[in-house]
C-alpha cells in the first residue's frame, strides 16, 4: 500500500480512541519535559558559574602567599611584596599585573556606616577584570605614586552609603581616614565562589600599605597572560622567579601558590557534565516508562483489532503493510508526545526561571536529543506489538470474535 494511505489509516485508528492515545502519550510527554527542564537547569547553572569566574579576569593567574596547603614549614613569614609584583611584570608573556592588599574596615558617611573589604591595588586591576565605571573613573598611576586618598566604590557600597546613588565627589571615612570618591563601578554580581564582587572599595596600594594597613605584605598578585596558551609557560616562569627572589633551596617547598582560573573552569565544566548526564538519565527513565506504556496499549490494540487485521490481509494487505501500520501508530504516539513534551518543557523552563529566579539555558541539542530518543523509544517498544499483528493468521483472525 501507499505510505500516505498507511499513515492515514494509522492516524484514524488513534483518533478512534482519543483519550487512550493521550494517556499513552503521557509518559513520553513527562519524560521529554523532564529531560529538557533538568538539562536546562544544569546548563544554566554551569553557564552562570562560568560567567562569574570569567568576570574575575580572562587568562588570569593569581599568586598568593603560602604553599598550596598553607604556610610552608621551615620558612620565616611567607609573604608577597610589591617588588615581587614589579619583578613579575618584567616577565615575557605578561599583559598586566595588579597586586592586592586588602582588609575589612568600617566605612562612615555622616551617620551611615557599612563594613566592606577595602583593597589597595593599581589601575591595572580594572583592566584585568574589564570592569567599567558607572560614574567617574578609576584612580590613576599618579595616585599610586603620590599615595593620594582617593577611592573607587562598588555598587553594594554605594547603595548602602548613598541611597540617592550619587557618590561621586563625596567624602567617606575608612577606619577614620578621609577619602574622596573618584569613581563608582558598574554592578557585577556574585563571583564563582559566591561572594559579592560589588561589596568592595579600591584605593591606591601605596595609600593602603602606608596609611591604612601599616604593612608591606600583599594578599595576592593578579597576573594576566597575553593569551590562554601562555598560561602554562608563564606559570612556570613566575614560579622560578619567586623561588629565586625568596631564596628557596632546591629541596624546599614553594612559599607561594599560583592558581590558574582555567583549571577551576575545567573542573567545574567536568562536574557539570556529570550532573547533566545524571539529571538527564534520571529524567530519561520516564521516557522508558512511557515506551512501556506504548507497548502495553499497542498490544491491547492488536488484540482488539484482530478481526480488522484478518480482513485487511484477506483483501491483499501484506505482512509488511500490517507491520508498517502499527509501527507508524507507535511513531505517531511518540512523536506527538515528544512535541507536547518539548512545549511543556519550554514553558516549565521559563516559569522556573521567572518564579524561582533560576538561571536556565535551553539548548537546541537537548531538544533534538529528547525528541529523537522519544521516537526511538516508540519504535523499540512498538516493534513487538507490530510484529505480533503482522504475524497474525488471516483465517484465525477472521474467525476472532
Amino acid at each position: 500500500m501507499d505510505l500516505m494511505v498507511t499513515m492515514q489509516i494509522a492516524w484514524k485508528s488513534l483518533l478512534v480512541n482519543k483519550m487512550r492515545s493521550i494517556l499513552t502519550m503521557l509518559g513520553i510527554i513527562i519524560g521529554v519535559a523532564a529531560v529538557i527542564v533538568m538539562v536546562s537547569l544544569s546548563q544554566g547553572s554551569s553557564a552562570g558559574i562560568t560567567e562569574r569566574i570569567s568576570s574575575m579576569g580572562a587568562n588570569l593567574l593569581t599568586v598568593t602567599a603560602g604553599g598550596s596547603s598553607g604556610p610552608v614549614r621551615g620558612t620565616s613569614t611567607a609573604r608577597l611584596t610589591v617588588k615581587d609584583a614589579d619583578a613579575i611584570s618584567e616577565l615575557p608573556l605578561v599583559k598586566y599585573v595588579a597586586p592586592e592588599a586588602s582588609s575589612s574596615y568600617t566605612v562612615t558617611v555622616g551617620s551611615s556606616t557599612w563594613t566592606s573589604t577595602t583593597t589597595g591595588t593599581t589601575p591595572e586591576l580594572q583592566k584585568i577584570k574589564d570592569w567599567d565605571t558607572a560614574s567617574g573613573e578609576f584612580f590613576a598611576e599618579d595616585d599610586v605614586q603620590k599615595g593620594t586618598t582617593v577611592a573607587v566604590l562598588g555598587n553594594t557600597v554605594v547603595e548602602n552609603l548613598f541611597p540617592s546613588g550619587k557618590a561621586l565627589g563625596e567624602k567617606i571615612k575608612i577606619n577614620g581616614l578621609t577619602f574622596t570618591v573618584v569613581g563608582t563601578l558598574v554592578e557585577k554580581g556574585t563571583s564563582g565562589m559566591g561572594s559579592d564582587q560589588d561589596d568592595c572599595i579600591y584605593i591606591p596600594i601605596t595609600t593602603a600599605q602606608q596609611r591604612l594597613m601599616g604593612s608591606g605584605s600583599l594578599r595576592q598578585i593578579n597576573v594576566q597572560a597575553d593569551s590562554q596558551e601562555a598560561l602554562t609557560p608563564l606559570k612556570e616562569s613566575i614560579s622560578a622567579l619567586l623561588r629565586q627572589r625568596h631564596r628557596l633551596a632546591a629541596t624546599a617547598d614553594d612559599d607561594f601558590n599560583i592558581r590558574d582560573m582555567t583549571q577551576l573552569l575545567s573542573t567545574i565544566e567536568d562536574t557539570t557534565k556529570i550532573m547533566t548526564f545524571l539529571l538527564g538519565g534520571i529524567a530519561g527513565i520516564s521516557l522508558i516508562v512511557g515506551g512501556i506504556g506504548i507497548m502495553n496499549i499497542m498490544l491491547v490494540s492488536v488484540t482488539e483489532r484482530t478481526r480488522e487485521i484478518g480482513i485487511r490481509m484477506a483483501v491483499g494487505a501484506t505482512t509488511r503493510d500490517i507491520l508498517t501500520q502499527f509501527l507508524i501508530e507507535a511513531l505517531l504516539l511518540s512523536l506527538m508526545g515528544g512535541i507536547a513534551g518539548i512545549l511543556i518543557g519550554w514553558v516549565g523552563t521559563g516559569l522556573l526561571s521567572w518564579l524561582a529566579s533560576l538561571k536556565m539555558e535551553m539548548v537546541p541539542w537537548i531538544v533534538a536529543i529528547a525528541l529523537g530518543f522519544s521516537m526511538m523509544v516508540g519504535l523499540f517498544f512498538g516493534y513487538y506489538p507490530a510484529r505480533k499483528a503482522a504475524n497474525s493468521n488471516p483465517i484465525e483472525a477472521l474467525r476472532f470474535e
